[in-house]
This record gives C-alpha cells, structure tokens and sequence, in this order.
C-alpha cells in the first residue's frame, strides 16, 4: 500500500469490478457505487472516486492516469529540490562574492 492508501489494491480492485459488474443491474452507476458500498461498509464517495480512477486508467474518461500522476508528483518534487539546492547556490555564490570584495557579509 502506498502513503495515503487506506484499503489494499485487492479490495479496491473487487469494490470497482462488482460497480462495472452491477450497474445495469442497478440502473445507474450511482445507485450500484451506493449498494456495493453500503454492503463493503466502505464509503460511496470513495468507492466513486476508485472507480473514476479506473476508468481514467483504461482511457475511457480524460484525465491522469495512475502512472502519470505518479510521474507528475515526481517530478513536482524534484523540482522542488532543485530550487532548493538554487537558492542555496545563489545564497552562498553572494556571501562568496561578497567576501571576495572585501565587505561583510550582511
């Protein structure tokens, strides 16, 4: 399980397999998410946002993947890292210049 995943892959995997397997059954895709729910004692919402996510894997609705956002929150925090390690550089670059002048460093 990743950070903030709360269930196991395998319980989340059925949730959503049972939605895709019930919908017709239930007329809407928001009545079989609340049914499958209630009986998992898991949250609709939650349940929702799964099978979202599913779909949003197997292209059939537009947004990120698992994988891209997985990339994304990669590189959001490379990029962050990297401006770090710049403000630092920048910082020590300044006193240095500084130094070299002869001044104090503030």
């Amino acid at each position: 399980m990743g950070k903030g995943t709360r269930y196991p892959a395998e319980v989340r995997e059925r949730a959503v397999r049972l939605v895709f397997d019930q919908t017709e059954a239930h007329g809407s895709e928001w009545a079989a998410i609340c049914s499958i729910a209630d009986k998992m004692a898991r949250s609709p919402e939650a349940l929702r946002r799964w099978v979202r996510q599913t779909q949003r894997d197997h292209g059939e609705r537009p947004g990120l993947t698992t994988s891209e956002r997985e990339r994304l929150k990669e590189l959001e925090r490379e990029v962050r890292e990297l401006r770090r390690a710049n403000e630092i550089l920048r910082k020590a670059s300044a006193f240095f210049a500084q130094a070299e002048q002869g001044r104090r460093p503030r």
